[in-house]
């Protein structure tokens, strides 16, 4: 496993993180994701992440009881607050009394004192920037949490609370969490120029494009039994990834994914890591094989003229537009 510095922090994090976005709580028995966990671990992933909302918090408590044990110095547990985790108006959002209340609920699903990575889910166009900034730079004062970051924001989003940060003296945003694989490309336009600039880092989640980039799918054919796009609990997060226009171009994949010593999977893994912007990619994982195979890609260089050929067989279905609707609808 190799190791990537978070933003322009001292922090350096796995360069493939390990999410339970799907899976602990919802889709995955707690035995399973348990062992998907140990197998992270065995593997060298010492970056974990979460959020409050997954699986109506199930997910970090199921993430918390598979890391007990674990020397707390040795990993770096990511978590988010922003989407509703209650029915109250004040359960959700990014103003300060949510943002403290879900601190704390989250350190204690998690079994710990700290969390190393806190970030803001989604950009809360109802909360003043001030207000959230300050909130999140108490719980850095307190030492409940280390660095901070935020979920799928725009290039002036970040630019704004970077800007408020600097003039009100409190810590600055280390890292962003977008959606980023050969399909989807959104940050590349503007979120990434901006980020490097700053001293930003983007870590990554749907590297697989929810599992579509694995080339287990087929144009025309039903999708295979047992697979994400056969669970109502994920198809959300994945029917848009299934037109067969895409398909048939991610099956043109193979022989470039072969001709790199690779799997399609982990090709499309490894290919988020050639961005030097990127510090980590997120997997998710329902069986420990899969964590297995996905680590692989840790290390890998990917040569310059298979990465000009992944950019010809995608041209057509490539999205750098946000305003395009090929993104799923459900995001982490």
């Amino acid at each position: 496993m190799e190791f990537r510095h978070l933003g322009r922090s001292g922090l350096k994090i796995s360069e493939i993180a390990y999410g339970n976005w799907l899976t602990h709580g919802s889709q995955v028995a707690e035995e399973q994701a348990r062992a998907c966990v140990a197998a992270a671990l065995d593997e060298g992933i010492t970056t974990f992440d979460t959020a409050d909302v997954y699986a109506g918090t199930a997910a970090e408590s199921v993430l918390g009881r598979a890391l007990h044990g674990v020397r707390r110095e040795s990993i770096e547990i990511c978590t988010k607050v922003y989407w509703p985790t209650g029915p109250g108006a004040n359960d959700r959002g990014l103003s300060r009394k949510h943002i403290m209340e879900s601190a704390n609920a989250s350190l204690r699903r998690l079994q710990t004192d700290y969390v190393d990575l806190y970030q803001a889910h989604r950009f809360d166009r109802h909360t003043p920037i001030e207000e959230t900034m300050r909130a999140f730079d108490d719980l850095v004062r307190q030492g409940k949490v280390l660095y901070i970051g935020v979920s799928e924001w725009r290039a002036e989003e970040i630019a704004a609370a970077l800007r408020i940060a600097d003039e009100m003296g409190l810590d600055r945003i280390v890292s962003n969490q977008p959606q980023y694989n050969m399909i989807w490309r959104v940050i590349e336009t503007e979120v990434v120029p901006l980020c490097e600039r700053e001293g930003i880092s983007q870590i990554v989640w749907s590297p697989i494009a929810q599992g579509v980039l694995t080339g287990k799918y087929q144009p025309g054919a039903a999708p295979p039994a047992g697979s994400r796009a056969t669970d109502g609990r994920g198809t959300g997060a994945i029917s848009e990834y299934l037109a067969d226009p895409i398909l048939r171009r991610v099956a043109e994949l193979r022989p470039v994914a072969e001709a790199a010593g690779l799997s399609q999977s982990q090709l499309a893994v490894a290919w988020t890591l050639q961005n030097p912007n990127v510090s980590a990619a997120i997997i998710g994982a329902s069986r420990p094989e899969q964590v297995r195979e996905n680590v692989k890609a840790s290390g890998v260089r990917i040569d310059p003229a298979l990465l000009r050929r992944v950019d010809e067989i995608l041209a057509p279905v490539v999205v750098r537009d946000p305003a395009r609707t090929v993104s799923p609808t459900e995001r982490p």
